[in-house]
């Protein structure tokens, strides 16, 4: 049974990205750092429903901590499918941005990518399979204003998604980006109403968390073997 490691698996998005490949046959290992105990709770709905799963409590913005941590994992083999969804936002105009407020973002989000691919990447070339999949965001694309930090941490994963993608191509491995536009979420739901989503959504309604999801999966599997070093857009039309 392969086995997939999705940081940030407490999120809407990332309980989604749980759900759906854990439907597809997959063990699932559900990161999570402050949401520990939504993740413990997410593992014990699935293996309830005859899936796979275990929890990881990781800070990702620790290096030696992930790294270490990550080696223990891979004892029991290393994950082949890497999906990095974790993030945070610190929202402000850059005029007003303290300096902790600009690195939080990059460093879970960007950081973060480098302090769990890095440690795995070894392991899973020498399966010669592999699926790594990095949540990046339409601000990153578009910009959007009080997300200086933010954006730069989305743009700074496509890049380093490129880049990779070309290094382990030849191992069997794809590496893409998936950028989501406006996810329907509590934290949407608190700031933007059905009115104001489909006054700049073309398809005039926010996106389902299981549709992220079905794109992940489709990346994750065999099916997507020839694309790689690619950002998709799922976001109604906006861009």
């Amino acid at each position: 049974m392969k086995r997939a490691l999705v940081t940030g698996g407490a999120s809407p998005i990332g309980a989604a990205i749980c759900r759906r490949l854990a439907a597809d046959g997959l063990h699932i290992i559900i990161h999570a750092h402050r949401a520990i105990d939504r993740a413990d709770q997410l593992a014990r709905e699935l293996r309830a429903a005859g899936h796979s799963a275990e929890s990881l409590h990781l800070d990702l913005t620790d290096f030696a901590a992930t790294t270490a941590d990550l080696a223990k994992l891979c004892e029991a083999g290393p994950p082949q499918i890497l999906v990095h969804n974790a993030g945070t936002h610190l929202d402000a105009p850059m005029a007003g941005m303290s300096e902790p407020q600009w690195r939080s973002p990059i460093e879970v989000s960007l950081n973060g990518f480098f302090a769990l691919t890095r440690p795995l990447l070894l392991p899973m070339m020498a399966t010669r399979w592999g699926r790594i999949v990095a949540l990046s965001s339409l601000s990153a694309i578009m910009g959007n204003r009080g997300q200086a930090n933010y954006a730069a941490a989305k743009a700074g994963l496509i890049g380093a998604v490129k880049s990779l993608a070309r290094e382990v191509a030849s191992r069997g491995i794809t590496v893409n980006t998936v950028a989501p536009g406006i996810i329907a979420s509590p934290a949407v739901d608190a700031v933007m109403d059905a009115a104001e989503i489909a006054a700049v959504v073309p398809m005039k309604r926010a996106g389902k968390p299981e549709e992220v999801a079905d794109l992940v999966a489709f990346l994750a599997s065999d099916r997507a073997a020839y694309i790689t070093g690619q950002t998709i857009s799922i976001n109604g039309g906006i861009a």
